[in-house]
């Protein structure tokens, strides 16, 4: 039996895509021990599983959720949308679509079942939130590559401290989501 997870990152950050990715691993126990939530693993770990999953997936499909696109139909069917692409994007018709949350996209042809905390509990949607937090953490230093003065290499586009800070000092940037509450203590920036 073929199951795709799926999982997301970015969903709650200010700035940049929602990337939501897709994987089916192969039905050997073995091969999946070691995936695992990919918000509680560092960076180091995340990165070389990210390319042990890309080895040993039987497929796998990423797609990025623009932040027009988030500010256009909110972050919800933002995240349907990118769920449903994701999905289409595999090379292999998976016999099932495990995602993890409380929302599922309808995808016709494939039963889709959801499941809060998936990404610590069924090892493909644990390996689809590691290449989502990968690909989005990676895309995130090129923003910080472009705009180094908002510090993106440390909070990765989150609502922290520092990044409200960086807002009120340097500006909103066209990458914003600005359906989102781009304000802190009820200023707005």
């Amino acid at each position: 039996m073929l199951i795709a997870g799926v999982d997301e990152a970015g969903r709650g950050a200010l700035i940049g895509p929602l990337v939501v990715a897709s994987v089916i691993l192969p039905p050997f126990p073995e091969l999946k021990v070691d995936f695992v939530d990919s918000k509680i693993i560092g960076h180091k770990k995340r990165e070389s599983l990210f390319l042990s999953i890309k080895t040993l997936a039987l497929a796998y499909s990423v797609v990025a959720v623009s932040p027009k696109m988030i500010d256009k139909v909110n972050i919800l069917e933002a995240t349907l949308f990118g769920m449903r692409k994701v999905i289409k994007k595999l090379r292999l018709t998976p016999n099932v679509v495990l995602i993890d949350g409380n929302k599922v996209p309808k995808i016709e042809g494939v039963p889709v079942g959801c499941l809060v905390k998936g990404d610590s509990l069924i090892p493909e949607i644990s390996a689809a939130s590691i290449v989502a937090k990968v690909v989005r953490d990676r895309l995130m230093l090129k923003y910080h590559n472009k705009y180094p003065d908002y510090s993106f290499d440390l909070h990765k586009g989150y609502g922290t401290s520092l990044h409200y800070q960086e807002i009120m000092k340097n500006g909103i940037l066209d990458e914003h989501r600005k359906s989102f509450n781009l304000t802190r203590q009820g200023v707005l920036f």
